[in-house]
């Protein structure tokens, strides 16, 4: 049977009342395991894993096998309440499937249903993956080597659903769809002391705000004008009282990129800054940065030209060439290592990602469910 779509609807209010943060999405798992295991099962393997404790993969075994197609749908939940007044609203205080992974869900449900009564030419894994929105869920799974056997993939492919696009109209690029994110925890050791005698200490709020002001010009002189970077520095935590000089400093901040490269130069010129300034103001300068999987989402060319024809072609969507998103997302990290791309689906003006007020138009779950099973058809042409 393929669930309907009234059933995919009350599918989607089911999940979205029941968000859960990264790496603790147990009520979750538990709810997509009934749903799948309620499908013919002849052609599926559903395999969940230690590694991974809340992550699902599900095997469709192909008919005549050429290849191995992956798709991912992420399953984590915001830290944030919500504020609609809805009769399916969040049942946990302050956490909001705030950025729609409850309708990526159940498209990738509604696709499931879908090839399990339709056997596909070649295979298919379905990544139910947790923690997209911390703790990168995705590069737990790679860097375990989930992906083996079976479960190998050839390509894969994603879509993040989005309310700057109406309700069939689907957008996506060559080239980076996400930008990739960096953390940024710079820590400033000097020597404290009297505010009257400053000759006998070494005030870390001077050379941390040197810092911040040589940053600034990294992005103006230090990258290409037509490419695309981002330092913010958001957070400064120095000192204790107001006549006394403080001898650390603390900086948290954020680097995004469009490409891995940008990324990399931004992170050696900081490096460059930092060690400047431990000379000039006789500090320590200790500089971390962290990654995680939050590489940039930059689609495979090949594949992307496939996708792109398709939704052109296509004569319910409306395709729409989108702008790179500055924004993170974890599946880059699995399309540095395995050839994929990535999409927006539309879902209507109703609410920002990741406010409390996000409400996705329900009929968009559809539209994804029907675009994604016509492309992967079309994918198992392609040998």
């Amino acid at each position: 049977m393929n669930f309907t779509n009234q059933e995919l609807i009350t599918i989607r209010r089911q999940l979205h009342q029941i968000p859960e943060l990264a790496l603790q999405e147990f009520a979750t798992q538990k709810l997509l395991l009934k749903l799948i295991t309620s499908l013919p099962t002849q052609y599926l393997t559903i395999k969940t894993f230690s590694e991974l404790p809340t992550a699902i993969m599900v095997h469709v075994q192909g008919s005549e096998p050429h290849k191995t197609i992956g798709y991912r749908a992420d399953i984590d939940g915001l830290p944030v309440a919500e504020k609609n007044n809805l009769p399916y609203k969040s049942k946990h205080p302050g956490i909001m499937h705030a950025c729609g992974h409850d309708v990526h869900m159940t498209v990738a449900l509604g696709v499931l249903s879908y090839f399990a009564t339709h056997q596909p030419q070649d295979n298919l894994v379905f990544f139910f993956q947790p923690a997209e929105e911390s703790q990168s869920g995705a590069k737990i799974a790679y860097d375990h080597q989930l992906f083996q056997g079976q479960f190998a993939l050839t390509e894969i492919y994603a879509l993040h659903d989005t309310p700057e696009l109406p309700v069939g109209t689907i957008g996506t690029r060559q080239g980076t769809l996400f930008a990739g994110t960096t953390e940024i925890n710079v820590d400033f050791y000097g020597q404290d002391g009297h505010a009257a005698y400053p000759q006998k200490a070494n005030d870390m709020i001077v050379a941390a705000a040197a810092f911040i002001t040589q940053v600034q010009t990294i992005i103006s002189r230090s990258i290409d004008p037509l490419q695309a970077g981002v330092i913010t520095l958001g957070k400064m935590t120095a000192g204790n009282v107001r006549n006394a000089i403080a001898g650390q400093a603390h900086l948290e901040g954020t680097i995004r990129g469009l490409t891995q490269p940008m990324i990399t130069l931004i992170k050696q010129r900081l490096q460059e800054v930092a060690s400047g300034i431990a000379t000039s103001y006789h500090a320590q300068v200790k500089i971390n940065f962290n990654q995680g999987g939050y590489f940039p989402v930059e689609n495979n060319p090949e594949l992307t030209a496939s996708l792109i024809t398709f939704l052109q072609q296509a004569p319910q969507i409306n395709y729409v060439q989108t702008a790179p998103a500055m924004t993170g997302e974890d599946f880059g990290y699995l399309v540095n290592k395995i050839p994929g791309a990535m999409f927006w689906l539309g879902v209507g003006d109703h609410g920002s990602l990741h406010s409390a007020t996000f409400n996705p138009d329900e009929q968009a779950i559809m539209v994804g469910v029907q675009t994604v099973s016509d492309f992967l058809k079309t994918r198992m042409q392609t040998n």
